[in-house]
Parts: structure tokens; sequence; C-alpha cells
């Protein structure tokens, strides 16, 4: 039996008045336990759901070459112009690091 499919024999008998097919965290718990977590890896940057998505669209997918439309279905967007967000994060990055390329390049030729 697949992970998934384990995950909705377990929750099978799961109600609740969201309609989801397994339990929801709330943002504030989630976040705690983000904390929770990044204290136990001695993490000193403050964890949070919003940047967890903003990891995940940017690091694990776009920069992965994941197509910006399956990006945005993932996220939830109803329109992808909210997604290209961070493909202009992605972007700006780009230039960064090819400005950096170019500045070690220069520096070596000396």
């Amino acid at each position: 039996m697949t992970v998934p499919e384990e995950l909705i024999k377990k929750y099978k008998d799961y109600e609740n008045s969201k309609g989801t097919l397994i339990p929801v965290l709330s943002n504030q718990k989630t976040n705690s336990y983000l904390k929770e977590i990044a204290d136990v890896c001695e993490i000193q940057k403050n964890l949070t759901f919003h940047i967890a998505r903003h990891t995940f669209a940017t690091t694990v997918t776009l920069s992965n070459g994941v197509p910006i439309e399956s990006v945005s279905k993932m996220l939830g967007h109803k329109s992808i112009k909210i997604t290209q967000h961070y493909a202009k994060v992605i972007d700006q990055k780009l230039s960064e690091d090819m400005n950096n390329l170019k500045s070690r390049m220069a520096d070596g030729d000396k």
C-alpha cells in the first residue's frame, strides 16, 4: 500500500467542518511546530509556514525546473500571476549569481 493510500485509510472516518480528507493544522500550530523543529536542529532563523511555502516554491520546485503552472497549482493559487512573484525571486538570484561568477572569473585573470 502506498503512503497516500495509508493516509486515506487512516483518516477514512475523519469528519470535520472544513470538508478536508485529512486534518489541517492552523498556521499558528504549524508555526509552533516549526519553531520546535528549528530549536531541536539549532536553526537560528525564525521558521514559519510562509517561509516554508516560499522555500518550496523557489528552491525546491522552480529552481529544479518544475513548470510555473505546476507550482501554481501545488500552491493553490487561483492566478499564475501570484506564482510569478516567486519566479522573479529566482530571476533576481540568477542575476546575482552570474555577477558573482563574473567577478570570480575576473579575479582569476589577475
